[in-house]
């Protein structure tokens, strides 16, 4: 592991701003390492409010979108919510779907078929509209480069309003409207909102033209929130704000499909971690396994009993979800070392048996392990689909967009993306994809790194300080949970190895004239030596709490030792 620590802002800096908000200089330094600067800032992202959110207005087409689906509600006219199979995708559609049909019947919801139809808008989701009279077709989380699929949509006499967060490619397609801050037009303040968050500001949007403040779509949050921490975007300036009212929907007064999966995990709160982990998961599950509609029906359905059933199904759909991901994961491992893959600067690895719905988080695994740009291939239909994952630091999106000669289609972020080519492509792509890797990769991006925020003495590590550090939370891209590292630490001689074939470190560390505290590493049993010798060591870490018998202790959440 690669051990960074992050630059020490100014003094001058931190003692202005510890002075403004009374803390002492290590919470100044946190705070001035995520942007924040002045008591105004550091009040806005302690007190998260509602009136921080943007007028929806300001997104390019907004007027657009709220005059068209008015224009189709007074007209009777039918409406298809269209969305991905995914977590964003699903949320998106149940969010979209429920809040239209609480005034309006004409509604229906279309999820593509992963395997038969692939991701985003499809022709054959096109054709099930036109068969049910459908004229107005409201796509999220995808749609932004459907050019030829919006295209036959109109042709049917479909209009297709666009509601997507996804990077808009050279061509837009021919929308009645594009909802995407990433446009270079679009002078929406914020860039990062998933799909299910463009689709939240569209519902804002038509809300307030009724007459109707932020306060009363507060109930949709609970969805917006799972889907912030599932597609993994920063959580800063309005996502913070989402996902922060979102977890609050979530734990005091979640909808009914919600609260059936939370019963299941036995957890009294969840934290953004907890979604990430356990919720989205599950909701994915549906679109990995069988298919997206169920994920929404779960999310939109209103009798608890039923509710309880289709979670249970979903449970069924992870645990085979979870059985294939570790199956097909000790195989990808095994083609990676036959090829010697690990000697190069991607891994990109092929089976077409492999279940298409696990390779993305397959990927993952592999990038985890080998710290690769990697991509993992199966077979769809008469073509080759891949998952991409990326490292830390290195945009995988533009290595795509490099080797776009030898691809039908791709899309994504930074650091996740799709794709599909020809089998006969496969070869030449794997060829290209490494060459424009190794030309534009820094080296040091394949070392997995531990960004550290400060360097603190165990004196410093109060249960104040744990107080003012879940504040910051929620955690997430660009607000990570606060990463420190402390040097000459001993064991009190309390070290073991924990857990199945010891993997796990639990310890007590200290530093002179400290009191000891407990620490917790998971995965670190080979460092139990480094702890039991004679020798002082460093280590970072993060502060946990630790719940046993009803009392709540300070821990060292351990993330390396050396």
């Amino acid at each position: 592991m690669r051990w960074t620590v992050k630059p020490k802002p100014e003094q001058e800096s931190i003692d202005r701003l510890a002075e403004a908000l009374g803390v002492d200089d290590l919470i100044a330094q946190l705070l001035i390492q995520r942007g924040i600067t002045n008591y105004d800032e550091a009040k806005a992202f302690f007190r998260p409010e509602l009136n921080h959110l943007h007028d929806p207005f300001l997104m390019k087409d907004m007027h657009k979108a709220v005059d068209r689906i008015e224009q189709a509600i007074t007209n009777g006219e039918n409406i298809l919510v269209y969305g991905d199979y995914d977590v964003d995708g699903t949320t998106s559609v149940a969010l979209m779907s429920s809040y239209l049909l609480e005034t309006y019947p004409n509604v229906a919801t279309y999820i593509p078929d992963r395997y038969l139809e692939g991701y985003g808008i499809s022709f054959q989701g096109i054709d099930f509209a036109a068969d049910n009279d459908v004229s107005l077709m409201i796509a999220l989380d995808c749609g932004i480069k459907a050019i030829d699929q919006i295209k036959y949509a109109k042709e049917k006499g479909i209009d297709v309003i666009v509601c997507d967060h996804h990077r808009p490619g050279t061509e837009l397609p021919e929308a009645v409207a594009i909802l995407d801050s990433k446009q270079a037009d679009c002078e929406y303040p914020y860039k990062e909102l998933c799909g299910c968050g463009v689709g939240f500001k569209l519902i804002q949007a038509l809300a307030s033209k009724r007459g109707k403040t932020i306060d009363d779509i507060l109930l949709y949050l609970d969805l917006v929130a799972t889907a912030i921490a599932a597609d993994i975007v920063p959580i800063t300036g309005e996502n913070r704000v989402l996902a922060y009212y979102g977890l609050m929907v979530i734990n005091e007064n979640p909808r009914i499909g919600i609260k059936a999966l939370i019963d299941q995990t036995k957890k009294k709160e969840l934290t953004i971690t907890d979604v990430v982990f356990i919720i989205a998961p599950r909701i994915n599950a549906a679109g990995r396994m069988k298919h997206g509609q169920h994920a929404v029906n779960l999310l939109t359905e209103t009798n608890f009993a039923q509710a309880q059933q289709f979670a249970s199904e979903i449970e069924l759909f992870n645990t085979e979800r979870r059985s294939l991901d570790q199956e097909i994961t000790q195989e990808a491992l095994v083609q990676i070392q036959e090829n010697k893959e690990e000697e190069k600067f991607t891994s990109v690895v092929y089976n077409e048996n492999w279940h298409k719905g696990v390779i993305g988080i397959v990927a993952s695994r592999l990038t985890e392990t080998y710290y690769r740009p990697t991509l993992v291939f199966t077979k769809s239909g008469n073509k080759l689909a891949a998952s991409a994952r990326s490292v830390k630091g290195f945009d995988i999106y533009n290595a795509l967009e490099g080797c776009s000669d030898c691809l039908e289609q791709f899309g994504g972020h930074m650091y996740a993306a799709g794709l599909t080519l020809l089998e006969e492509q496969y070869e030449a792509f794997k060829k290209q994809f490494e060459k424009v890797v190794s030309e534009t990769i820094d080296p040091k991006l394949l070392q997995p790194e531990i960004a550290v925020d400060a360097k603190i003495s165990m004196h410093q590590v109060t249960p104040k300080l744990m107080r003012i550090l879940k504040q910051f939370a929620p955690f997430g891209p660009r607000n990570m949970t606060p990463i420190f590292m402390a040097e000459g630490l001993k064991d009190t001689g309390y070290a073991r190895g924990v857990g199945e074939g010891e993997k796990h470190l639990k310890c007590s560390l200290y530093q002179p004239g400290s009191n000891p505290i407990g620490g917790i590493g998971f995965n670190l049993g080979d460092k139990l030596d480094v702890v039991k010798g004679i020798k002082p060591f460093d280590a970072v870490f993060s502060l946990d709490e630790n719940e046993w018998n009803g009392t709540v202790s300070l821990q060292l959440k351990l993330r390396d030792i050396r």
